[in-house]
């Protein structure tokens, strides 16, 4: 039986262009204090399902503590980190309640919109959309596989599929996205007028040249496919361009990362697996995506020594239910099951100092190690 504990938690400071051009950089504001207020908005090519370890609530949007705000977060040594990311989410749901990938009727499967957690106050906002938009994606990995299977011998049956009346439909979606994404720059320079705003694009998943395994296409639909990413990645580029916003290429910074690129893919294949969902980034993806911003935004480089899992202490309230955290933790293999009994949880108890110590220390062990292979 689960046991859940209303408990005092000491608060802890842990320490455009297009391909052919140069990235436009920005230059993010130096707030009162010297810190920054940075909101992550997005998708699940944001929220980073299965990569662990998952943030608690709302349990339907599959966030995870090491995707790229969590990193970028880090970098920055923000004084304020709030991610509203989502799995499924589609621009719409910046603006209105998404109910989460879980079943109809389980808890936690409600995010609010988006732009809510947009303020006067925000100094950097992240936007990661529009993948889903027209079921964009969704419809392209679910039929080009499928129809694959049931023509071994075509060259393109899911570009075929997708083309009615002599028009390209995903290409044609592809490109109305555009104006999807400039409604959400709108709102969110309203809301944020002297914020940073970020746009960020989608990962390779489709090789430049050859097929593999891991992407069960048609020979000829790999190319039809990555043309449909780059229109995506087109549309992003120019609504950010619309709106004054930095375009940050992923697909450019990820060229050699994509899902047939072995031991170096940044995003995975078709099947799910423990620590990535099917044609989602991996951790070394999310990773890849956090550098590439920092270097847009600051010209650093990374620190090595970032703890994006810390992160997810460091945004939490003073006062609040702890037990889901610990127990969220603790099925992702980050914390000994002793440690939940060690914390003797009961009604309204004070976690002990040593008992989130080493909640910590094992999560940032589990950081520092080195991230497996795909």
């Amino acid at each position: 039986m689960r046991t859940r504990v209303a408990a005092v938690l000491t608060a802890l400071v842990v320490m455009g262009g297009l391909a052919a051009t140069a990235p436009a950089s920005a230059e993010l504001p130096t707030p009162p204090g010297g810190t920054l207020d940075y909101v992550a908005l997005g998708d699940s090519y944001t929220a980073g399902p299965l990569v662990p370890v998952p943030t608690p609530g709302p349990l339907g949007c599959v966030r995870s503590s090491s995707n790229y705000p969590a990193f970028l977060a880090s970098y920055l040594q923000v004084g304020t980190f709030t991610d509203v990311s989502c799995s499924a989410a589609r621009t719409e749901h910046l603006f209105s309640s998404q109910t989460g990938v879980l079943p109809d009727g389980l808890p936690e499967n409600q995010n609010a919109p988006q732009l809510l957690a947009v303020t006067e106050e925000t100094d950097l906002v992240t936007l990661g959309i529009g993948g889903n938009d027209f079921s964009l994606f969704g419809e392209l990995i679910e039929q080009c596989a499928a129809l694959a299977a049931e023509n071994p011998g075509a060259q393109t049956p899911c570009r075929d599929h997708f083309t009615v009346d002599g028009v390209d439909t995903k290409l044609r979606d592809a490109a109305a996205i555009q104006q999807n994404v400039e409604g959400a720059l709108a709102a969110i320079t309203e809301r944020a007028p002297d914020a940073t705003v970020v746009v960020v694009g989608y990962l390779h998943i489709l090789p430049e040249e050859g097929t593999c395994d891991a992407v069960p296409f048609a020979a000829g639909d790999y190319a039809w496919g990555t043309e449909v990413h780059q229109a995506l990645n087109t549309s992003l580029e120019r609504a950010a361009a619309a709106y004054g916003a930095t375009y940050v290429d992923m697909y450019a910074a990820s060229e050699g990362h994509d899902a047939c690129a072995g031991a170096d893919a940044w995003v995975n294949g078709a099947q799910i697996r423990p620590d990535a969902f099917s044609y989602h980034p991996f951790r070394s993806g999310m990773e890849g995506i956090a550098d590439t911003i920092l270097m847009q935004l600051t010209g650093q480089e990374p620190n090595p020594f970032a703890l994006p899992l810390l992160q997810l202490v460091k945004r939490l309230p003073a006062v609040l239910d702890v037990a889901g955290l610990l127990e969220y933790v603790a099925s992702g293999g980050s914390v000994p099951p002793e440690v939940l009994e060690d914390a003797q949880v009961q009604d309204a108890v004070v976690i002990e100092p040593a008992a989130v110590a080493e909640v910590l220390a094992r999560l940032a062990e589990l950081d520092a190690a080195p991230p497996t292979a795909p």
